[in-house]
């Protein structure tokens, strides 16, 4: 599922006010180290759950930021840094922020679950993203993303739009919320939730060729609580529910999913 544990961390530490923002020419290098346990279903739509330990990173340097999925909300890159990979800042205002990703699309294997077994695997694949964040007030932000497979491995093109509203802010705690929708291509969908003619009979499943549509609508709260000066505990609690095309796919056993994470992190 697409999960806000993402988002809801990235909100949580991104954003801040706008008297603090660092300037993007700042030559200090900034890092984390962390990791957190998370607890999802097995993909987007399935009924098992699976609970796993994530390892987290991110490094900025001046525009530069290299982060693994969720590590750059809690070094401060801000919500349109939820997904992660390597990116550049075009645009860095006290209200707007914009810029460009690429990051490693780790696919699909037909193993990953049961219900997926003997459908055709997802290649891993590069991706390009363009993000841009606009804030309201210091508490209030709009972010749009869109996403595309630059190596045409079947990887088709993501578009998602995400509201973040902090809820409470101290100087030992903050608490976030998150709401969004997304959406995608034809090719995105027919390779994670389509089942091809060729694949009916080693899959068991009816042949399935979904068109370009929504994919889901996504919420989530999150925390952050600083416990030293460079120490913190973060955590997430996210749910969506599946849309469109993707809501009949007979992969999908659970419309609706729920994800949770708690973890650790140094920063300098």
């Amino acid at each position: 599922m697409r999960v806000l544990l993402i988002t809801a961390l990235a909100a949580a530490a991104g954003a801040p006010a706008h008297a603090q923002r660092q300037p993007v020419e700042d030559p200090t290098a900034r890092y984390l180290l962390g990791g957190a346990v998370v607890s999802q279903p097995e993909y987007d739509g399935a009924s098992r759950r699976e609970v796993k330990f994530k390892p987290l990173w991110a490094l900025k340097f001046g525009r530069v930021r290299i982060s693994t999925s969720g590590a750059g909300g809690l070094l401060g890159f801000g919500q349109e840094e939820a997904a992660g990979g390597a990116s550049t800042q075009l645009i860095d205002t006290d209200r707007l922020r914009a810029g460009i990703a690429l990051r490693v699309d780790s696919g699909r294997s037909s193993g990953d679950a049961s219900t997926t077994r003997g459908l055709p695997d997802v290649k891993r694949t590069l991706r390009a993203r363009l993000y841009a964040n606009y804030s309201y007030t210091k508490d209030f932000n709009l972010g749009v993303t869109l996403s595309q497979d630059l190596l045409g491995r079947k990887g088709g093109m993501t578009v998602s739009a995400d509201l973040g509203w902090r809820i409470y802010r101290s100087e030992t705690l903050q608490w976030t919320s998150g709401i969004g929708i997304s959406a995608a291509n034809a090719q995105n969908l027919r390779s994670y939730f389509g089942v091809p003619e060729s694949a009916v009979e080693a899959s068991g499943k009816p042949a399935y060729e979904p068109g370009s549509g929504l994919r889901d609508l996504h919420m989530g709260v999150g925390f952050i609580r600083p416990i030293t000066k460079h120490w913190l505990v973060y955590g997430s609690a996210g749910a969506s529910r599946l849309l469109g095309p993707v809501a009949d796919s007979p992969l999908v056993e659970r419309r609706t999913g729920t994800s949770a994470s708690v973890g650790l992190a140094w920063r300098n």
